[in-house]
Order: structure tokens, then sequence, then C-alpha cells
């Protein structure tokens, strides 16, 4: 028996699985894997989905089946949805608290492109830098799963990743009528300690849903039995 072998043995792992491959950022599809069982087909909301497969969480799912729908404010962003997530429902426009215009910051990576003028200030400085501000329309999420959600859909979880205004996203949804099994949402600039008092956390605490596991600036958050 070789050394690697021996070694995933007494881990308890199988030295002949193939190691499992993460599209997410900081492995965050691979985790919510593990909360979802490894379930063979569900459906997905991303916000700020930013690109089909790169720092993607919900790539992962839609390869094994899954559809959902992804969201990102980015002009021209639903080009390459639309060419290779074609099973998923995909639409080019912002969440926001209000329907209406606002200010979208664009920065030479697109992963960083904001709705919020503080973190754009933070966010460019080398090696990145902001290259345009624009208008872009937004609409409530509420609005949005009224109008594109199937009929009688659960959402297996929802996913914002929208650079300091995730709050905003989540204060936009009726609570009452759409209720993820799973949110994942940025926690940025909070450690685990100070977790008890993220904005977001307690508003998610509000609406009944917990965290339950932190992977760099993703916070997992579960929904409490209604």
């Amino acid at each position: 028996m070789s050394p690697k072998s021996l070694i995933s043995r007494l881990l308890g792992r199988d030295p002949n699985m193939a190691p499992r491959l993460s599209y997410g950022l900081d492995g965050e599809d691979l985790i919510l894997d593990h909360f979802l069982e490894g379930k063979p087909n569900g459906f997905y909301v991303d916000i700020g989905a930013h690109h089909p497969a790169r720092f993607s969480n919900t790539y992962l799912f839609y390869r094994r089946g899954w559809r959902g729908i992804n969201i990102d404010a980015q002009p021209d962003s639903m080009r390459l949805f639309k060419k290779l997530r074609s099973r998923d429902i995909n639409l080019e426009i912002g969440v926001g608290i209000q329907a209406g215009m606002l200010k979208y910051f664009q920065f030479n990576e697109p992963a960083l492109n904001t709705f919020s003028e503080s973190e754009a200030a933070l966010k460019n400085k080398a090696p990145y830098w902001l290259i345009d501000t624009l208008q872009v329309k937004v609409e409530r999420l509420d609005t949005l799963l009224a109008e594109h959600l199937p009929a009688g859909q659960e959402i297996d979880f929802l996913n914002i990743d929208v650079e300091g205004k995730d709050e905003d996203v989540l204060r936009s949804n009726d609570w009452s009528r759409y209720r993820p099994r799973f949110i994942l949402a940025e926690t940025l600039r909070t450690d685990m300690l100070g977790l008890g008092e993220c904005s977001v956390v307690q508003f998610l605490l509000g609406v009944g849903y917990k965290p339950v596991s932190k992977a760099y600036g993703t916070s997992f958050f579960a929904r409490e039995a209604d």
C-alpha cells in the first residue's frame, strides 16, 4: 500500500475517489453541497451572478442538472449566461430596496462591481481600479421572483454576492412568500467573533434563519422550522 493510500484509509477517505472540483471563489459550493447532501436536482437564485462558471457558487449544481435564476447588473453580462446556462432564467438587472435607477461602479475586475459608493472607494486601489460609473435599472427581489419564479417552485438556496449591498437585497424580499432553504450572503470584513453584530446576520435571524457556516467572506444560513 502506498503512503498516500495509507493516509487516505486512516482518514476514512476513498483513495480511488476523484478530487471534488469547486467553482466558487473559496469553495462555497462544496460546503453548500454538504448541507444539501448531494441533492441531484433543485433550484437556485443567484444575485450578483457575475459569470456562468468563474467564481460561481451555482455552476457545480447546474452541471449536475439543477436550474435556477441568475441575476446580474453588469451590462452585457447575460450574453454568456444565455449561451452557457440555457436551462436557467437569466436576468440583466440590479436588485435593490426600491425599483428605479442606481449608480453602478465598474472595475477592471468585474467581480468587484457594486452599487455601493463606500465599497467602491475601498476597492479602488492597485491592482484594481474604477473604470466607469453608469446608471443601471434595479428592481426589488420579491418583484423579480413574482414574475420569474416558476409556480410552486421551492428555492433550495439563494446566493447573494453584490459587494456591500447584500442587506439591501435581503430587505427587498417578501419573506412571507419566498423562503429558500439556505442563503449565502457576503459578510465582508467580519470574522467569526463579529458575526453576532453583523447587520446581515441580525436581519436574517429576524426572519427565521440561523448562521451555520462561514467561508472567508461568505456566511451560510439555514431556514429554521416554520
